[in-house]
């Protein structure tokens, strides 16, 4: 059984802050201290969040405005998906839908049963470049939505600053070994400009995992289901209108991400290099944006997890512990999940502790990984790319569902069987079958029509409210609102 005093994590990135910030709330009397290197830079030209950095700001006592000013942010209601299938479709995790009846979600059955466009299957509010006007109308503007875009480097160091203030001392070293003790725990911390000892560590030091394997943790791919591994990142100037969402459009050989951050969009292809090279990924985008892009980095990655990423006194948390891809913004809230479910381990920890903790991770990881494979079963077939992703290998755990839900609308009793941290259920499979045209629409409609007159009335009705209120309510450009709130802000402060 293990009493923590102290706790150093290795890695200043997104990962590294955010473990410390919850840490730190979380045990205010531990000494927590954050050991990065500013010569390493951090990954990325924008960034997406899911759901969970709304808790996660509550948790650690800041509000969304202070996201919205201090790192560039825009809201999010969802990925736009562009050229998955012949319709577009947005994956949104707006809740006005989302209403059960039992376990059943009635109005997404009746939007699917009827055979509706695409942009029913989500308020018609969250497919504009335009929030509520009634946002601003009372004394305290309102967020409407809980899902961000930011500028990775000022959330940086918006992340640094939040640190500090909360008493967590950051150190600018380059590590460069580990020592491991007579117990296989590690013991020190080796830097450039001192040595560092602790009772526990976490590692984020991304895809070079210095501490973690040196416990013997190995590195699980999921290149047999997944078949991306490279990506050029690149900005480009912010345009007239900023998008409420991130884009996914497909290209001929994976797909491109478009993040708007406040004065520029970042962008993103992920690609198969086993079709083409990064000079060939270019060219694509090249033709796609009419003019010749600059390219910041190219980044080529192995999809996967580690077998365990507790071992001992390490855990290791983000890119370090985990990677699949882009494409559903998954690492920065797996980063959150993971850290808000071992602070609930680490009080007198034992080694059936960590066992429990290594099995719920693995079932957040395994949840990721079968519905971002669930996106490339698809019907798009313009390249040899496309024809053969959808020929891929699906891992049993997705296999089962699929055969269930061809004919039945997903429920959350589907998922009972993995960790309450997990990022996907019920409703975001819901989205993403019925944007890929993956339900038997008659069977649907079939089990549909099968439910009480009561419960269909309840659907229409929560629809017509909706419509209504999409219709009548005045609105105001994405750039304007976030104008308002930034300088609401400013005269607070002043």
């Amino acid at each position: 059984m293990k009493n923590i005093k102290t706790c150093n994590i290795i890695g200043g990135g997104t990962a590294g802050f955010v473990s410390a910030l919850i840490l730190k709330t979380r045990f205010p009397h531990v000494d927590v201290q954050v050991i990065r290197s500013t010569k390493i830079g951090i990954i990325g030209v924008g960034e997406g969040s899911t759901e969970h950095w709304a808790e996660f700001m509550h948790y650690i006592g800041k509000t969304w405005q202070d996201i919205i000013v201090e790192c560039d942010a825009t809201f999010k209601s969802g990925i736009m998906f562009e050229g998955w299938s012949e319709e577009n479709f947005l994956h949104s995790t707006s809740g006005d839908y989302a209403q059960l009846n039992g376990q059943y979600y009635h109005v997404y059955g009746k939007i699917i049963a009827e055979k509706s466009p695409k942009c029913d299957m989500n308020p018609k509010r969250v497919w504009r470049s335009k929030l509520p006007s009634h946002f601003t109308q009372d004394k305290d503007i309102h967020s409407p939505f809980n899902q961000f875009h930011f500028n990775t480097h000022k959330l940086n160091d918006f992340l640094t600053r939040t640190a500090i203030e909360k008493g967590i001392k950051v150190i600018d070293d380059e590590i460069t070994d580990v020592k491991i003790d007579e117990n296989d725990e590690i013991d020190i911390v080796y830097g450039l400009k001192n040595n560092y000892k602790s009772d526990f560590f976490i590692d984020c030091t991304g895809f070079s995992r210095l501490l973690i394997t040196k416990l013997g943790a190995k590195w699980q791919s999921y290149n047999k289901y997944l078949k991306m591994k490279s990506a050029i990142v690149f900005p480009i100037e912010e345009q007239d209108e900023i998008p409420i969402w991130t884009l996914a459009k497909a290209m001929d050989y994976g797909w491109l991400f478009r993040i708007p951050v406040y004065g520029r969009f970042g962008n993103g292809y992920i690609f198969d290099s086993d079709y083409i090279n990064a000079d060939q990924a270019k060219q694509e985008v090249d033709s796609l944006f009419n003019k010749d892009i600059e390219i910041k980095k190219q980044i080529n990655f192995d999809p996967g997890a580690l077998n365990k990423v507790w071992i001992n006194n390490c855990c290791a948390v983000g890119l370090c512990a985990n990677f699949v891809e882009p494409l559903e913004a998954t690492s920065i809230g797996t980063t959150i999940q993971q850290m808000f479910l071992l602070m609930h381990r680490l009080p007198n920890y034992t080694q059936k502790t960590i066992e429990i903790y290594n099995r719920d991770i693995t079932d957040i990881m395994e949840n990721i990984r079968d519905f971002i494979i669930l996106h490339y079963i698809t019907k798009k077939d313009n390249t040899q790319f496309w024809k053969d992703v959808s020929k891929l290998q699906i891992p049993t755990s997705l296999q089962d569902k699929l055969e269930s839900f061809k004919t039945n609308l997903p429920i959350e009793e589907d998922f009972r069987d993995i960790s309450k941290y997990a990022l996907f259920g019920a409703p975001h499979y819901i989205q993403i079958l019925y944007g890929l045209d993956l339900f038997n629409i008659e069977a649907i409609k079939n089990e549909y029509n099968s439910m009480h007159p009561f419960i269909k009335d309840h659907a229409e009705e929560v629809l017509e409210t909706v419509r209504e209120f999409d219709l009548q309510q005045p609105s105001l450009k994405h750039k304007l609102f976030l104008d308002i709130i930034r300088e609401n802000h400013i005269k607070k402060i002043a």
